[in-house]
Parts: structure tokens; sequence; C-alpha cells
């Protein structure tokens, strides 16, 4: 459930239309997709100034970004990519708004909540009639095709991501979205503690993210690396119910319980032990925050999961070698670090 950081640092850049003249907004956040994401032909259809901004992060095999924007159709025609080729595949997660999908073959509506994959060297036109929040991903097509290899789906291909989705595609939106966090930060240009635990963060981010684009678009159990990610990021969702088994989590990630149980074990842990070592990080979290300074430690115990308060008080006093309330008012004094 870990990795190494690559030698090359992952990148952030930002745009923004704000404080610019409106006359040159449009060729401005041409010029920004082209260098940052995806080379695009766009044109506005308001009289009122285009308004953008673009968050990128930029890591050693894909790309990662938050883009809004007001109304406006962006293409890539077949002569647009003789001149502006990319080789990559695009992942374009709706957040915010409706937009239509031209294609070759055919025409897609898309709505908050889900994704379409498509390749970003094939003629295709967006539009967003009332403006749109969306992320991003793109990654080169050798590598998608590698991750894939032939049971890999006709392009466009269409996934929700949203509320009722599976494990898997809620958990990749959330990868973007917490991995373009991580990157922008504040602090890390001068913490280099903050910036070595943010390249870290960011290389199991960029795995996980291959690995749920395997998982979701391959066959389940295709890629143990997204199971794994799926599974984490379910049990990271539901840490606070107390009915949180095993076997519900290897549901929700598509695959036997015993088989979940083998990929936990190669990092050392169980699936039983993950969820409690994450509940009493929870719990210690909570214990430490002055905003819950007067709830009770049996209240703590229950909001994070714990059926029986003895039982947390044991395996906390275990895992941190103080009793819940020790914590509280050592961490209240200023005497311990989380």
């Amino acid at each position: 459930m870990s990795t190494k950081p690559t030698g090359r640092a992952p990148q952030i850049l930002r745009f923004t239309t704000h404080g610019l003249s409106p006359k040159n907004r449009v060729q401005l956040w041409e010029g920004h997709n082209s260098r940052a994401l995806i080379p695009l032909d766009i044109r506005t259809i308001e009289d009122s100034p285009l308004r953008a901004q673009q968050t990128n992060l930029n890591l050693p095999s894909i790309r990662m970004a938050d883009v809004f924007g007001t109304s406006q159709i962006v293409e890539r025609s077949e002569t647009f990519i003789n001149d502006h080729p990319t080789g990559v595949v695009a992942v374009f997660f709706a957040t915010e708004g409706e937009a239509f999908f031209f294609h070759r073959g055919g025409h897609i509506s898309l709505g908050p909540g889900q994704a379409i994959v498509y390749d970003a060297d094939r003629p295709f036109v967006r539009g967003f009639s009332r403006g749109f929040r969306e992320l991003v991903l793109t990654i080169p097509r050798q590598l998608y095709e590698d991750l894939l290899g032939p049971g890999g789906p006709d392009l466009p291909a269409v996934f929700d991501f949203g509320p009722g989705a599976g494990a898997s595609e809620q958990a990749l939106a959330r990868r973007l979205q917490h991995a373009l966090a991580v990157a922008s930060a504040p602090g890390l240009e001068t913490d280099p503690t903050a910036r070595h635990s943010a390249r870290m963060e960011l290389a199991q981010a960029e795995e996980d993210t291959l690995g749920l684009l395997q998982l979701i678009l391959a066959s389940p159990g295709s890629s143990p690396t997204g199971v794994v990610a799926a599974a984490t990021d379910f049990i990271e969702r539901h840490l606070t119910d107390p009915d949180l088994p095993p076997s519900r989590v290897a549901e929700a990630a598509g695959v036997s319980e015993r088989h979940l149980g083998r990929l936990f074990a190669d990092s050392g842990t169980t699936v039983s032990r993950f969820i409690q070592a994450r509940r009493l990080e929870l719990a210690r979290e909570f214990l430490a925050s002055p905003d819950h300074g007067r709830l009770p430690v049996a209240e703590v115990a229950a909001h994070c999961g714990f059926t029986s308060h003895s039982h947390f008080g044991r395996v906390f006093r275990e895992r941190f070698g103080l009793t819940p309330l020790q914590w509280r008012k050592e961490s209240q004094r200023g005497h311990l670090d989380l």
C-alpha cells in the first residue's frame, strides 16, 4: 500500500482569467491548455467575457487537472489534431454542469457524476451551455494500452462515479481530488519534511490512479493495486460505520473476501487490522482537536466506529501508550505531536 517517489518532482501549474483583459482571455486560455493539458480550439457562446481557471498536476506518467469555466465549446478537429497531436487518452469527470460530447460515432449527454474516456487524437467537440467544473486525467496512449491490453472498452466509454456508483469509480475521482489538494497545500516549497511527505503521497496516488483505471475499464480483479485502492477508499468513506466487516469491503471492491485478505497480507496487515488502525488514528485526531474537547471519550469511540468503550480504551492504549483521556490531556498541554 505504499510506493517510492520517482526522481522527477511533481509539477503544479495554475491559470485564471481573473485580472486578464477580456479580449485576450480565450487566447490565453487556449495557450494554457495547450501547454498544461490538451491543445483545444475554444469558442465562447455568451456575450459576457470568458471566466475560467485551472489547476494542473503533472506527475511522472500522468496529468491531472481541476477545471472551471463559463459556457464554451471546445473542439479538436482532424486538421487541428494533425497540427497538435497529443498521444494521450483523456478521462473527463463532470462534477458541475451539463455537457454534450460529439464524436464520429454519435453524441453523448453528460451530467455531474459521469465520466467519459476518449482518445484525444480522435476528433471531438465538447460543449457546456451553462458553465462547468470537471476533473481531467490524461494518460499516454501507450501506457493506457499496456494497462488494459486487448480487454479495454471501445471509446468513448462512459462510467458513473457519483454517489451510488461502484467503489472503484468513486475511489478514482477521489484520488484525483486528493492528489490535487496535496500538491496545492501551502508550505511545500519551504518545508522539506512536508515536501517529502507530499511526494510520497503523490507517488502512491499515481500508482492507485493507474490501478483503479485498469480495474474500471478492464475486468474485475485485474489490478491488485486498484483493488486495494478501491478497498481502502471504501473503508475511509465508511470508517465511522460500526458495521464494516471485511466481507462488506471485499464486496464493494468486487473481489472475494479471501482474495482481498491475500492482497492486504502482502502489505503485512489484514483488512480488520487496517480498519482498526484507521479508526484509532481518527480517534486520536478527535481527542486532540479543540473543537471536540468536551466530547466524552465514549462518544469519540462511537463516532469512530467502535461499539465497545472498553475495547476502544484497551486498543488505544496498546497503540499509543496512553489511555484516550491521557492522550487528550497531554495534547491539550502541547506535549504530543500528531
